[in-house]
């Protein structure tokens, strides 16, 4: 059993159902489920998830995200004090986005197995305190 964090992107490409990317998210939930990993994310992603809804007046999936992002099937991370000291350091790369930053450092505070993306640029990434990042494509699952 592993602690898997979530990049904002995986959720919206399987709560909104992407063409391309929604049935490899799919398959990583199911074989995570077999497993009995945990999944985590950040209070950051949860926000930027209920963004897209609001902007489009969309009641019905914006209560879907708010739906699916709960205990137990997901941990939300906050950005806590101990978060704040990886945030620090990770943002010494003038490369990583604020945003990217702050998610980085939640999982790092929480101690991911794993810190799975979309975004190829972090798939590249070492980060104090998560044991792998990874891209959906190339996913260790």
């Amino acid at each position: 059993m592993s602690l898997i964090f979530w990049d904002t992107n995986l959720f919206i490409y399987l709560i909104e159902e992407h063409a391309e990317f929604g049935p490899r998210v799919k398959e990583v939930r199911s074989l995570m489920f077999r497993r009995q990993d945990r999944l985590c994310t950040s209070a950051l992603a949860l926000g930027e998830m209920l963004t897209g809804p609001l902007i489009r007046n969309d009641e019905g999936l914006f209560d879907r995200y708010k739906g699916l992002l709960r205990p137990p099937l997901v941990e939300v991370l906050p950005f806590g004090r101990e978060a704040t000291d990886h945030y620090a350091r990770i943002r010494t790369n003038p490369n990583i986005s604020r945003a990217d930053a702050i998610q980085l450092a939640c999982a790092a505070a929480a101690g991911v197995d794993l810190f799975l993306t979309n975004d190829a640029h972090l798939g590249r990434l070492y980060v104090p305190g998560t044991q792998f990042i990874a891209g959906l494509e190339n996913c260790p699952l």
